[in-house]
This record gives structure tokens, C-alpha cells and sequence, in this order.
């Protein structure tokens, strides 16, 4: 049996080492009462399994469940995802062809390559331009009363798309997964996802052109093509795409058909009738591609549509690269309810700077802008590409302190917030009604 472990099933020992259940000093034991003739081999091949896992821990981790930079930097590769996902670049052929297909320049994050990745966004392109229809699809966990700036992204680049496109949008608000993965009743869960939603209408969508819903609610509607799409996944690939293994309670395996299913655009009966050509664009952040890599194999054996992509980077938590923003750690990000003095307080005390020591080193030998979180955050917010240019250099030759391109990011962000809570206090029950009302949308 151990012979057969060694040669054969290389990759369940690693799954095993991972749940800290593999020992190879007693492996390394055992082989000492091999046949001589087999322990030479039996040994090198336990040597290159204890190699392999090493390697493999040092490596980042994305998937929708977990997000680690590689070991020693802290560091996300994107492009290395790229290559791991089978995603293509946003590059400046394809951006060009956005310009001029839609007449509008190209949003500063994708010209900046915060957006950078996507799956067939040139077949999306080639449907508006042949005046053909599709659909926008996003959406949120809910996690918390509050968004943070990072969970603004997503939708802030959604809403530009619909009103570039002026197409149907929906918007899956994920309160049965956040139960699965989280510690919250149902209730709560279903709770929080109505208060998301007035922060995510605030950003400014088209009601005419805009549902959003609950699965809670909707999944009378979802659930035919859950079950479609539940047939045709096995338990085994959904443990390779999302890392989870028996141990796992069924809702953790059943989620990810109901993640899928709103790709598909007779999950909309009252948008588009039983239609099921309609194709349907995602923005996401990249960690969430798995789902849809599942959903774009499984879409052909359906008659259906492979979803189109388009993804971002991370947004970073204020203590850099490494870190993660945390709902239960306030002082991680900025909310959409701080206030004016708690998004000073949180950006001079807790964001990570890339400058010097000193006032005298950093003049003379300049701060590093690329790990500079501030700065990092004025690629988002700021979009005069000039001004950030020499935001840039002044901040890489010494002549822009910590202190004020802070005061740059606090004087920016500030009155970014303060008119998302003015719009936020506009967005009553009876708006947010409106938008999760079955009703038929312009397209």
C-alpha cells in the first residue's frame, strides 16, 4: 500500500500533506524495511513529493475562497494568472478597439490596467458593434452592513459599462453563500443584503435598465438551471476549482451552480422571456473566475452560451501587500460610512508607505511608489492621468513626502465618500423595491 502511494498517487499525498497528515520522518522510517531493490527508487520519489509541497506552499493561492501572495513578497503575480487561468491580457489593441467602437475613451482603470484580463470581451465588442443583444452580470456577498472602497470597484466599473453599453444589468446578492461560509443566521445574511443593495444602487445604476436580487428570493427562478448545471459538475471538480475537500458541509458544493446560473439568460424570464442566446458579460475581480471557468465548460452541454469576462487586480487593504481588508478589522480599509476625520485618521496612522525613514533619506534617495498604498489608491481615484504621472515622479525622486500624498489621497477620497452617503441616504425602501421588483427591462 505505502509502495503503491508512493509511485502512483503522488497527488493525494500532497492533498494529505496539506491537511497535515502526512509524516515523512516516518516514511523515511518505513523505507528502511523496504526491499533494497525498491527503496532507492521509493526514496527519490518521497524526496521530489517533500520538494514538490514545499514549492507549492511557497506559490500564491486565488480562488474565490482564498487569496495568498506569493510566500516571500506578499506579492500577487497577475501575470502569472493569466497563464494559470487561460485568460487573455486587456491589451492596448483591444482597447483601442473599445474606443472606437463606442466612441468613449477607454476608463482610467483600464487604461491603467487595473481591469487587465478577460475572457472573449472582443466577442462583446463585436456584438455592440453589430448592434446585437447581451447583458451585464456582478455581484456581492454580503458580509457587512457597510461596503469599503474595494467593494465600490467592482460596481463603480459595472455602471460605467452599462451606461457605455446601455445594456441590462443584474445583480446577484449572494446571501445563501455568506451563510455556507459564514458564522451570521440566514436571516441576518438576507438582512445585510438589502442594506448592500441601497450602497450598491447609490453608485448610480439605471433602474430602468438595472434588477437586483436575492437568491433568497429569486431562486424560484434560478433553480432549473441549478439543477442542470449541478448534473453535469462532479464533487470531485468542484474540490480541484475551489480547494475544499469531504470535509466540506453539500451547501459549500451545491453554491457554485447558483453562482453560475445568472449567466445563463432565461434564468430572467421577465427580462428575456425563455430566450437562452443572449450573452452575458461579468465584471469580477480575477479570484472569481474559477466559477465561471466551471460555467463556461459546462455551458455547451446545456445548449447555452459561455459567459464573457472582464477581471481586476485587488484593491489593497491600507496595510499593503500581504494584508487583507477585513470587515472585522475597521482600521483596514476606508468604509463608505467613515466619516471625514476617520478617513484622515486611517490614512496618516495605517496606511503603508513607501517612503524613507527620515525626511533627509527620502529626499535624497526618494520613496517607492509602487508600494506606496496612498498612491496606490490615486490610481483608482484619481483620473487625471497627468497629474498622476507626476504624482509618480515627484513621490520617486523625493520631492513629494508620505505626508502629502496622503493629504493627496485624504482630499480626493473624502469627497468621493461624503457623495456616495448624500446619494445613499436618497436610496429609500421604496427605491430599493423598485429595483428588485420583477419587471421588464429596455433593452
Amino acid at each position: 500500500e505505502k509502495v503503491h502511494a508512493l509511485r502512483g498517487d503522488t497527488e493525494r499525498m500532497e492533498k494529505q500533506d496539506e491537511e497535515n497528515q502526512i509524516d515523512f520522518a516516518h516514511i523515511a522510517r518505513e523505507l528502511k524495511n523496504v526491499d533494497p531493490s525498491l527503496r532507492k527508487e521509493l526514496e527519490e520519489i518521497a524526496a521530489k513529493v517533500q520538494k514538490n509541497l514545499s514549492e507549492r506552499k511557497k506559490q500564491q493561492v486565488v480562488n474565490p475562497i482564498d487569496v495568498q501572495g506569493d510566500a516571500t513578497t506578499g506579492e500577487i503575480d497577475y501575470n502569472k494568472l493569466i497563464d494559470d487561468f487561460g485568460t487573455s491580457p486587456l491589451d492596448e489593441k483591444l482597447l483601442a478597439r473599445f474606443e472606437k467602437a463606442t466612441g468613449r475613451k477607454p476608463h482610467h482603470w483600464l487604461r491603467r490596467g487595473l481591469f487587465y484580463s478577460h475572457r472573449e470581451f472582443d466577442q462583446i465588442l463585436t456584438l455592440y458593434e453589430q448592434k446585437k443583444p447581451f447583458y451585464l452580470y456582478t455581484g456581492r456577498g454580503p458580509s457587512s452592513a457597510s461596503l469599503h472602497m474595494g467593494h465600490l470597484v467592482p460596481f463603480m466599473f459595472t455602471q460605467y459599462l452599462q451606461e457605455v453599453f446601455n445594456v441590462p444589468l443584474v445583480i446577484q446578492l449572494t446571501d445563501d453563500e455568506k451563510f455556507f461560509w459564514k458564522n451570521k443566521s440566514l436571516s441576518e445574511y438576507h438582512k445585510l443584503a438589502a442594506e448592500n443593495a441601497k450602497d450598491i444602487i447609490a453608485v448610480g445604476f439605471d433602474i430602468t435598465k438595472t434588477f437586483i436580487f436575492t437568491d433568497l428570493d429569486y431562486m424560484k427562478y434560478l433553480y432549473p438551471n441549478v439543477c442542470k448545471i449541478q448534473k453535469f459538475v462532479t464533487g470531485n471538480q468542484i474540490s480541484g476549482i475551489f480547494g475544499f475537500g469531504l470535509e466540506a458541509h453539500c451547501g459549500k458544493f451545491s453554491y457554485p451552480a447558483i453562482q453560475a446560473a445568472p449567466s445563463f439568460s432565461n434564468c430572467f424570464p421577465h427580462i428575456f422571456g425563455e430566450k437562452v442566446n443572449v450573452p452575458c458579460l461579468i465584471p469580477c475581480a480575477i479570484d472569481q473566475d474559477p466559477y465561471f471557468r466551471m460555467t463556461r465548460d459546462v455551458a455547451p452541454r446545456l445548449g447555452y452560451l459561455k459567459p464573457a469576462l472582464i477581471h481586476s487586480k485587488f484593491f489593497p487593504a491600507l496595510q499593503g501587500s500581504g494584508t487583507k481588508m477585513s470587515s472585522s478589522n475597521p482600521n483596514s480599509a476606508i468604509f463608505l460610512t467613515d466619516t471625514a476625520k476617520q478617513i484622515k485618521t486611517k490614512v496618516n496612522r495605517f496606511a503603508f508607505s513607501g517612503g524613507k525613514e527620515t525626511v533627509e533619506e527620502h529626499r535624497r534617495l526618494g520613496g517607492d511608489p509602487d508600494k506606496d498604498v496612498p498612491y496606490q489608491y490615486l490610481t483608482y481615484f484619481l483620473d487625471n492621468d497627468a497629474k498622476l504621472k507626476q504624482i509618480y515622479e515627484d513621490y520617486k525622486s523625493g520631492k513629494l513626502l508620505s505626508g502629502e500624498i496622503k493629504k493627496i489621497l485624504i482630499d480626493t477620497i473624502t469627497p468621493l465618500v461624503q457623495r456616495h452617503q448624500k446619494m445613499r441616504e436618497a436610496v429609500s425602501d421604496e427605491v430599493l423595491n423598485g429595483f428588485m421588483a420583477l419587471r421588464k427591462i429596455r433593452f
